[in-house]
């Protein structure tokens, strides 16, 4: 009881301080979550218009871990399926433990046309457990997102979650589920190094901003650093490492109150 109480503390804290974004969400594979304009790289559940991009079949895991508290954890996987007409994407997502859990399943689609712009259209189907009445409750969230190359070293992406602002609801509570809206830009120095800005705003919440640089070297090594703020200032960091077709990317955080965070992606690309 004394565990569960903690873990529902800590859960509140963060949840307060991480309200522009959702814990069933997995961390990106970008530095400081700026992933709303990397064309480079798709990560389920954070802009769908990204998948336009896939040239290969891919699949990908991704296990985030919060805090060093194995309960607060997000586990991801997600494929990505490639086509003439229009790229498909599959996700999957698991947040909490047996008291408290969180599952989301996406169906993704979306299309690349001729390198100008893309477009994606998800629906998530999140389903949240309640040991107070030992039952699930669900509820079907679209996602939008959209990326529009500027010129060929600018690229600007546009995402949106929940825009209807759909909430669950149960006997005893009501759990509100974040609308995000996510604006960011993508500015390419060389092929080598990327820099990313994002501006995140939840609607019932501070203008969360972030910037993050990547820089690849030897064509299989990138070194990542970053920082995002809304209440607080966390730096971030990060590194890639690029096996053909294997990708690996580490990347951690250190928040000055509640501790690091830790994510670590792993995508093979058939």
């Amino acid at each position: 009881m004394k565990k569960n109480l903690i873990l529902f503390s800590i859960c509140f804290c963060f949840q307060f301080t991480y309200s522009q974004i959702s814990n069933i969400i997995p961390a990106s594979t970008s530095i400081a979550e700026t992933s709303v304009s990397d064309t480079r790289n798709w990560t389920a559940f954070h802009n769908p218009s990204m998948l336009g991009y896939l040239e290969k079949k891919e699949l990908g895991i991704n296990y985030n871990n919060r805090f060093i508290i194995p309960e607060l954890s997000t586990k991801s996987i997600q494929l990505g399926l490639s086509s003439n007409l229009i790229n498909t994407g599959f996700s999957f997502s698991h947040f909490g433990y047996s008291q408290y859990h969180e599952i989301m399943i996406g169906l993704g689609f979306a299309r690349n046309f001729a390198d100008k712009f893309a477009m994606g259209l998800q629906f998530n189907y999140l389903t949240c457990y309640f040991a107070a009445s030992n039952s699930y409750r669900g509820a079907l969230l679209p996602q939008i997102g959209l990326s529009v190359k500027i010129s060929p070293v600018l690229n600007i992406g546009f995402n949106v979650n929940n825009p209807f602002q759909t909430n669950l609801k149960t006997e005893y509570s009501v759990k509100r589920i974040p609308s995000v809206f996510s604006l960011g830009t993508k500015y390419d120095f060389s092929p080598e190094l990327v820099w990313r800005l994002q501006m995140d705003k939840e609607i019932s919440s501070n203008y969360r901003f972030a910037s993050g640089f990547e820089y690849s070297m030897l064509k299989s090594v990138s070194i990542k650093l970053g920082a995002y703020g809304s209440d607080y200032f966390v730096p971030c960091i990060g590194v890639g490492l690029n096996a053909g077709i294997f990708i690996f990317n580490l990347n951690c955080e250190l928040h000055p109150i509640l501790g690091i965070n830790t994510s670590a992606a792993i995508k093979y690309h058939f």
